[in-house]
């Protein structure tokens, strides 16, 4: 299959581009990025070539990767789906709800397979993690995630202005709510949301079958390695997972294996699909607005 790569920031570089160019069936096409010389450059790397104009590349390719901010990628996966192209999408879909109904919704109507990298769940101790449960968990479950880095205080991602802005509940919490809502049940209600500092946002959700689960995140602690922990107690067992990928490249060539294949059955509905990424964006959408709400209130 034919791919083009959108986007050569950090996560281009050092998972996309990798993972593209190193599976046997996939043809990585080409890169388009807004300004060119980052494209050319990694283009060159990887012995592909570096399209100028964006309707060429999605001339040219059968599915596109995105490895851009929300906001770019909210108005290119509309572009990109009504040309037909399959999708392979980063979180959070786009920026906003709006925009990321209006992507899940041209994707749908071109019947076009889209997938998302939640990293998370192309790795084996999560999908271990996520066989433990057979059905909706009831009232007796809890669940719990934490993941606290630094990933705001240096390195590539520091300089990401949507990430300074939003924080870990746009970054991190699409992975962390993926998962817990995928174990426990259709994430249905928020019973409360708090940000502090730094960057320290706490929340707590409800699933369709009557079990809650609490959340702790961070992108702005003195932490390093991460520290990242999903847990379950209750009627559905006692499960745990820690263990996140060691390279995020190979996690990626997962996705791909299971993306090729769902373009060669057809399958639209996959569990990774835009329609997913809608519903969590959805959820953290309502936490931001109880925080924002929270912040607006007059203090005695």
């Amino acid at each position: 299959m034919r791919i083009g790569l959108i986007g050569a920031g950090p996560w281009a570089r050092s998972v996309h581009a990798p993972a593209l160019a190193a599976h046997p069936d996939v043809d990585f096409a080409g890169v388009w990025t807004r300004r060119p010389e980052p494209g050319a450059e990694l283009a060159a790397e990887h012995g592909t070539a570096f399209e100028p104009d964006l309707a060429a590349l999605l001339a040219g390719v059968d599915a596109v990767a995105f490895a851009v901010p929300p906001a770019v990628q909210g108005s290119l996966a509309v572009r990109a789906a009504e040309a037909g192209r399959h999708l392979i999408l980063d979180k959070p879909l786009a920026d906003s709800v709006p925009a990321a109904e209006r992507a899940a919704a041209a994707i749908a109507a071109a019947g076009v397979v889209s997938t998302t990298m939640f990293t998370l769940r192309f790795h084996p101790p999560v999908r271990e993690f996520l066989a433990g449960f057979t059905g909706p968990a009831d009232v007796s479950t809890s669940g719990s995630a934490r993941w606290l880095s630094g990933a705001l205080l240096g390195g590539p991602y520091a300089g990401s202005a949507w990430r300074a802005e939003r924080g870990a509940l746009l970054d991190i919490g699409p992975h962390l709510v993926d998962l817990l809502d995928a174990a426990l049940g259709e994430v249905v209600g928020v019973d409360f949301a708090h940000r502090g500092e730094p960057d320290l946002w706490r929340f707590g959700l409800r699933h369709a079958g009557g079990a809650t689960s609490t959340y702790v995140l961070s992108l702005a602690m003195p932490v390093d390695p991460t520290e990242m922990e999903v847990t379950a107690y209750g009627s559905a067992g006692r499960h745990r997972v820690t263990d996140r990928p060691a390279d995020a490249a190979v996690a990626y060539g997962v996705l791909l294996d299971e993306f090729l294949a769902d373009v060669s059955a057809g399958r639209t509905d996959g569990p990774q699909s835009a329609a997913r990424s809608l519903h969590l964006q959805k959820v953290l959408a309502q936490v931001e607005a109880l925080v924002s709400e929270a912040a607006e209130e007059p203090r005695p």
